[in-house]
């Protein structure tokens, strides 16, 4: 082993050069621009996992045609309190993204998001009425206002025409949409928030360095030794507060923190693949995002959708995602990855979580088999046309889902993102994915609430808050002319406000 070379100190440490860590980056620096900021990250590029764009489903993720978020109750009724909490979520995201721009941090909005319309594409009598009855109950929200409804084949040719090509008269269907909808490359935003980071003074950006210790010091603070997997030479830094947005690879640091608060956690990964289309001219036959239902017994982050994306300004289709099972945490990780995360204190949750998700094991194994003719002819239920030669594999990010304890049922598998935070907030993890980088700037500011509690009172930081997210203290789902007012003036800032037809 080699010998710890240096001890250094700073006020904040990110690990993982993520979505995350840039967001909570840039908040920190704008509400403390004296404090020392340090970020490790262990690839040799910034945004390289989660967050980058072909890792990342891009869906600027609203509600607005994720079916998954509005359940349908065993009397029949559609719940939509998820659905209305995660486009609140969305609108808090634009309006710190409108923020940046106008403060000069995000120089051209069309180099990350851009409007591309969201649907919901269903078929069959049951799925039908379900799809019905989405729309009549989200169209009574302002969130949702603009929302159209359609079973009218015609209707859908002129909305979808690559998805209707070919289907029979006779099939019923349906489809929603709304044009407000919006296409992220997380990837490309994240470099856009490390470019500014890396301009401020006191704030250093390390590139290929491996966390490998975390120490709690009895005066309250960490110490971290780090590893430069180059050289293989080991620092020392000392920092008053830690935030692990590593991706995957949070779980494995948390456990190394010893806090309380992480006992019981445990991670279940989840790769993605999707099919990529190669023809151009079927490339541009289709411009939105369609999700349809997922089938039964699948898990909810199977949820089939063709994709319009634009991935460095060129226009990209996508279909899937399909599943894939690997033992590790990072697309880059390590095949140790799951059976080291196993501890004591973990072992049981994870047990009773995998016995009460046989189906979800069952489900990965059939999508491990599956063949290259076997995708496209699951692609063929959106596109009857597609052919295989259209279409190659993509692989995508690997999603580490959060298990934890249950006093009821001694573990669960949830979807979804948690946040972990010790209890005097020197320390806080981000576990979980989907839809974490559309919801980041909701997420960051509840972590800052809980580790900052000495601090997020004063006259300073509520002014700051409310400077970059104006609506801050307020709710964006109860008041419709505030939502109104926030959503317009994010929309002339990102220049989201004309429908466009994406570039090819």
């Amino acid at each position: 082993m080699s010998n710890i070379s240096n001890t250094q100190e700073t006020d904040v440490l990110l690990i993982g050069a993520g979505i995350m860590s840039a967001t909570l980056g840039v908040m920190l620096k704008k509400i403390m621009p004296d404090a020392q900021v340090q970020v490790y990250e262990r690839l040799n590029e910034i945004a390289a996992e989660s967050s980058d764009a072909w890792n990342n489903a891009g869906t600027g993720h609203s509600a607005l045609c994720e079916l998954n978020y509005t359940p349908e109750l065993p009397d029949g009724s559609v719940e939509i309190k998820k659905a209305i909490h995660i486009a609140e979520q969305f609108e808090v995201s634009k309006e710190f993204w409108s923020y940046l721009v106008e403060d000069g941090v995000i120089t051209d909005p069309k180099d990350f998001i851009r409007m591309v319309p969201h649907m919901s594409f269903v078929w069959g009598e049951k799925n039908v009425e379900y799809l019905r009855k989405r729309y009549e109950k989200m169209a009574g929200h302002h969130f949702f206002k603009g929302m159209e409804y359609s079973e009218d084949h015609g209707q859908l040719r002129k909305w979808i025409p690559l998805i209707m090509e070919g289907r029979d008269a006779s099939e019923h269907l349906a489809a929603t949409k709304i044009d407000i909808g919006t296409d992220v490359n997380f990837g490309a935003l994240t470099r856009m928030l490390f470019s500014y980071l890396q301009q401020q003074p006191n704030v250093n950006i390390a590139m290929r360095k491996e966390v490998r210790r975390l120490h709690k010091l009895p005066d309250g603070r960490w110490s971290v030794t780090i590893k430069d997997m180059e050289t293989k030479e080991r620092t020392h830094i000392i920092t008053r507060f830690i935030f692990i947005g590593a991706g995957g690879g949070a779980l494995r640091l948390l456990e190394k923190s010893g806090i309380p608060e992480g006992r019981g956690f445990g991670g279940f990964p989840v790769g993605g693949q999707w099919l990529r289309c190669t023809n151009e001219e079927i490339i541009a036959e289709h411009a939105a995002k369609v999700y349809g239902k997922a089938s039964v017994g699948a898990p909810p982050m199977s949820v089939p959708h063709l994709d319009t994306r634009v991935i460095d300004g060129k226009k990209a289709l996508l279909f899937g995602p399909f599943a894939g099972f690997s033992t590790k945490f990072l697309k880059q990780g390590s095949w140790l990855d799951l059976p080291f995360s196993i501890k004591m204190n973990n072992i049981k949750p994870m047990v009773m979580a995998g016995l009460a998700n046989l189906s979800l094991t069952k489900y990965l194994i059939e999508q491990v088999r599956l063949s290259q003719a076997d995708r496209v002819q699951s692609l063929r239920d959106f596109v009857p046309t597609a052919k295989d030669e259209d279409w190659e594999l993509e692989v995508a990010g690997q999603r580490v889902q959060v298990i934890k304890k249950d006093p009821e049922k001694g573990g669960i598998l949830q979807f979804g993102t948690e946040v972990v935070t010790s209890a005097d907030g020197s320390i806080s993890a981000l576990l979980g994915a989907s839809p974490g980088a559309s919801t980041s700037v909701s997420i960051m500011l509840t972590l800052i609430q809980r580790c900052f509690k000495d601090k997020v009172q004063s006259k300073q930081w509520q002014d700051a808050f409310k400077k970059m997210i104006p609506s801050y203290g307020e709710s964006l789902a109860a008041n419709a002319a505030l939502a109104k007012e926030t959503r317009d003036k994010s929309s002339k800032s990102l220049q989201l406000e004309v429908k466009e037809e994406v570039e090819g």
